[in-house]
């Protein structure tokens, strides 16, 4: 498009992919303090929501209004995607290896393929066909040999990759009428509301009575938040306006990577050599998908 090589926008993706692949140590800690991963969602949801609300109305105050009809499309960004994606990736965190957990998640381009060819009638092709091979594969050599796997975790970090994939196909739509800004405060904000009625609130106040240091606990929550949601989404925006969408995807597959480095140095899991040809049959089946999506 006549754009000047510019390698900013690959590392704020990069940075962005650093910053996700460090949830499973946020997670792993407010389990530890007895809150349910779903009562984890609604800690970070709510305080993201917040967080990207004074966001927008120190960007752009207007962002806040919306046409009545694109409600719907808002409730379906922020419940059936980013919440149904968030209690099943924290789960599968619980259940298994951060590592694993992430990798089943980032089987959500393949499941946007797939959405994309029932729902927006793409063309299969032979590289589809190669890229949903060797994700399959690779999800089987990881969630197989990959260290604590459950049948329940494989389905539930299964559904977080579907969850996630949902956002690019319900956010694309959103996009073509809101700024960034607008779909990400609103996303949340209506994720953490749905949150709330799904993670137990009266055992969850609880939970937070029971913390002796509670300012602690609500500087955690608030770092959650920031670390793994606010500004990773904030650098991801700020790097998509300067690269193409197909290379944004590839260079934001560094999240499951970054998450094995931080469950093998900081958690002490395990990583085995068929773990990691898993990996990298996963991020094969990626690359190759985007790739094709970039040339067409």
């Amino acid at each position: 498009m006549g754009k000047t090589r510019n390698y900013t926008g690959d590392i704020l993706i990069i940075i962005a992919g650093l910053f996700w692949g460090s949830m499973g140590i946020f997670v792993r800690h407010l389990n530890d303090l007895g809150f349910s991963s779903i009562q984890v969602a609604c800690l970070r949801l709510v305080t993201a929501g917040i967080l990207f609300a004074l966001i927008l109305l120190i960007k752009d105050p207007k962002g806040f209004k919306l046409s009545p009809k694109d409600i719907p499309l808002f409730l379906a960004l922020g419940l059936v995607s980013i919440l149904f994606f968030t209690c099943c990736y924290f789960t599968a965190i619980r259940l298994m290896t951060m590592s694993t957990a992430a990798i089943l998640l980032y089987t959500s381009p393949i499941w946007v393929m797939i959405l994309a060819i029932i729902f927006l009638k793409e063309k299969f092709s032979i590289q589809k066909l190669i890229a949903l091979v060797l994700a399959f594969a690779g999800c089987v050599l990881v969630s197989g040999f990959g260290g604590k796997v459950t049948v329940v975790g494989i389905l539930v970090g299964l559904g977080s990759g579907l969850g996630y994939g949902l956002y690019s196909i319900f956010g694309t739509f959103a996009l073509k009428k809101y700024s960034p800004y607008t779909v990400t405060c609103y996303t949340f904000l209506i994720a953490g509301l749905g949150s709330i009625f799904v993670a137990n609130p009266a055992d969850m106040l609880s939970k937070i009575s029971a913390v002796d240091n509670k300012l602690s606990l609500f500087g955690f929550v608030l770092l959650t938040a920031v670390v793994t949601a606010v500004i990773p989404f904030l650098l991801y925006t700020l790097g998509l306006n300067k690269t193409t969408a197909g290379r944004a995807a590839v260079l934001a597959t560094v999240e499951p990577a970054a998450a094995t480095l931080f469950g093998f140095f900081v958690m002490g899991e395990k990583v085995g050599i068929i773990a990691v040809v898993g990996i990298l049959l996963v991020f094969a089946a990626i690359v190759i998908l985007s790739l094709k999506t970039k040339a067409a």
